[in-house]
């Protein structure tokens, strides 16, 4: 791949990832305006190899603020430890499920089928693009009716039934692009009563535990495909793949920085609903591509 289209997805990822508007529907569709198979090994690969530069971006950017709020004691720790613990379970089981769900039912007619085959589906991006939307536009009025009448959400630590819903809509995210991850678990930790900044440290807490694994299991996608496709006409060039998918990830750090920042002081400003409103519009572009052919 040609060194100024990883740079390019690198940057839309890094910027977007950070923001609840789905980095990976972004990503996808600037693959598809560049001729680019978001399916295929290699691109999902790079796909989560951004998502881990941002991650990093992510650790340093909340590094002081989870030391003061969940390791400033032990006790502290522990209630972040068990409800990180059973929020990113709950991720897994709702993740797992629907994966083998969709795979038994969507590609009930290809039973090799894998679930990264919906990644490059416009026609199912658009939906969760406007789901999403929807849910932002929702907390944003439920904190919008809070301010109105007074009610202020706690500024105390999440209980465990706040964190189990972040990881249940954490889990929903994980096969369907478009559906933001950061803008669903986010948006229902304010539904539940958490304060924002609240569910926003919380949120980039669990994209941090769950991000290793996903590319452990990407990175072993690649290499099965790498040696299946040994003996065809069309070989995998792992080595290639794997370092433009670095390089990919360092540009995502920087962006990623950037993104957080405007993350953050939109979520103080009282703007978080612009967020659902540019979800919806997205929506609406992604499916007329989608009548487009793309």
């Amino acid at each position: 791949m040609a060194l100024w289209k990883i740079i390019l997805l690198a940057i839309v990822q890094g910027l977007a990832e950070l923001l609840p508007v789905s980095s990976s529907a972004h990503v996808v569709v600037a693959e598809k305006l560049m001729g680019l198979n978001p399916t295929a090994p290699q691109m999902t690969l790079l796909l989560v190899m951004l998502h881990t530069g941002t991650m990093f971006a992510v650790i340093v950017y909340f590094w002081r603020m989870w030391m003061r709020t969940y390791f400033s004691s032990a006790e502290t720790f522990w209630r972040f430890f068990v409800q990180a613990l059973w929020a990113t379970f709950l991720t897994g089981a709702i993740g797992e499920a629907l994966k083998v769900l969709i795979e038994k039912t969507y590609f009930h007619s290809a039973p090799k089928a894998q679930i990264e085959m919906l990644f490059g589906q416009l026609q199912i991006i658009g939906p969760a693009l406007f789901a999403v939307g929807i849910l932002i536009l929702v907390s944003g009025l439920v904190e919008r009716r809070q301010e109105i009448t007074g009610f202020k959400s706690s500024a105390e630590p999440l209980d465990l039934r706040q964190a189990g819903w972040m990881g249940i809509f954490q889990g929903l995210a994980l096969p369907f692009r478009g559906f933001s991850r950061s803008g669903c678990t986010i948006s229902i930790g304010m539904m539940t009563g958490a304060a924002k900044d609240t569910a926003e440290r919380f949120s980039f807490a669990l994209a941090v535990i769950i991000t290793p694994v996903v590319d452990a299991m990407e990175l072993h996608r690649l290499i099965k495909a790498a040696h299946a496709s040994a003996g065809t006409g069309a070989p995998i060039n792992l080595h290639a793949s794997i370092v433009s998918s670095l390089l990919g990830a360092v540009f995502a750090f920087f962006a990623g920085l950037l993104a957080l920042k405007w993350l953050s002081s939109w979520l103080e400003s009282g703007k978080w609903h612009w967020f659902g409103i540019y979800c919806i519009v997205a929506s609406g572009v992604v499916f007329y591509l989608h009548t487009r052919g793309f």
